[in-house]
């Protein structure tokens, strides 16, 4: 009866460590040939242990949001996960609903309106700057080197 427990207990072990492992997914999903830089408006903050994900409207430099069949263009970005992100000065706190934000991504290859964070991010508050959110108009919170996967 030892030797059942030890073993069930062991396939459990074993379960809870690797699984997280295999569940952490590849990013073959994205074009890692191409980049896409925009600015968006957070409508949403999802954050995750393995990705955190920044999901917002497109908008001009005027702050006015962009438009694609009478509908706010509306794209998402995946990012490290959620504990990365706070300590380079991004969480639900510091990076709250209607923040202006300008990110460089890789796109998904399908065409989906997503991508990965490529290693640019910079917030210009909840007030769209004279000009745009730019690296000169707002604060660049991560950069070139930092890598979503």
């Amino acid at each position: 009866m030892k030797k059942v427990v030890a073993f069930a207990a062991g396939v459990l072990l074993l379960a809870v460590t690797v699984a997280p492992v295999l569940a952490h997914h590849s990013f073959a999903m994205y074009d890692q040939t191409t980049t896409k830089t925009m600015t968006g408006k957070l409508t949403r903050y999802v954050p995750g242990a393995n990705h955190a994900q920044l999901l917002f409207v497109v908008v001009d430099n005027d702050g006015s949001v962009v438009m694609k069949d009478g509908k706010p263009l509306q794209w998402g970005v995946e990012t490290g996960s959620a504990a990365a992100m706070s300590r380079l000065g991004v969480s639900p706190d510091t990076f709250p609903e209607g923040t202006f934000f300008t990110v460089r991504l890789y796109p998904l290859r399908d065409g989906r309106n997503f991508g990965a964070l490529a290693g640019m991010l910079v917030a210009c508050g909840t007030a769209m700057p004279k000009g745009g959110c730019t690296l000169e108009t707002g604060k660049r919170l991560i950069g070139e080197g930092f890598n979503a996967q």
